[in-house]
């Protein structure tokens, strides 16, 4: 299985924010579209980086409610590993795992085209796992 499987079913879309952008600008965005994480571009179609809930919370810990002000640059991860629609799967969710993160972009021709959650992952293997089944049952009770 494929990221494309997995884009296939999830769809493509993908929210950004322009690093000068706010902190609470930021926080709408999640809030808005009940997601876990933002890709950071300036044109909206290269990663200049990425930043969670994670690294606010961390960040609010440290630097108090004045983080609110503060560019979106200030918070966000620069080095971004990234991932293409032909990258394997089981690949895809070990790198996840071994670098303790949950959002990762697609990126086709350095170009941003998607973002996938490690809950992406887990959903589509999980239905991978149930298919699978469904074919042995059938195959058994004929």
């Amino acid at each position: 299985m494929k990221i494309s499987d997995v884009l296939r079913t999830k769809g493509s879309a993908v929210i950004t924010v322009a690093p000068h952008e706010t902190v609470a600008s930021l926080l709408a965005l999640l809030a808005q579209h009940n997601i876990g994480a933002v890709v950071v571009s300036a044109d909206g179609a290269s990663v200049d980086g990425i930043v969670s809930e994670r690294d606010v919370v961390r960040q609010l810990n440290a630097r108090g409610a004045a983080l609110l002000d503060a560019p979106v640059s200030s918070i966000m991860t620069a080095k971004v590993l990234l991932c293409s629609p032909d990258d394997d799967l089981t690949d895809i969710a070990a790198l996840m795992t071994e670098n303790r993160f949950r959002h990762l972009p697609v990126v086709v021709d350095s170009h941003l085209a998607a973002i996938v959650s490690i809950g992406d992952i887990v959903k589509a293997r999980m239905d991978q796992l149930a298919s699978e089944r469904d074919l042995y049952e059938a195959y058994i009770t004929q």
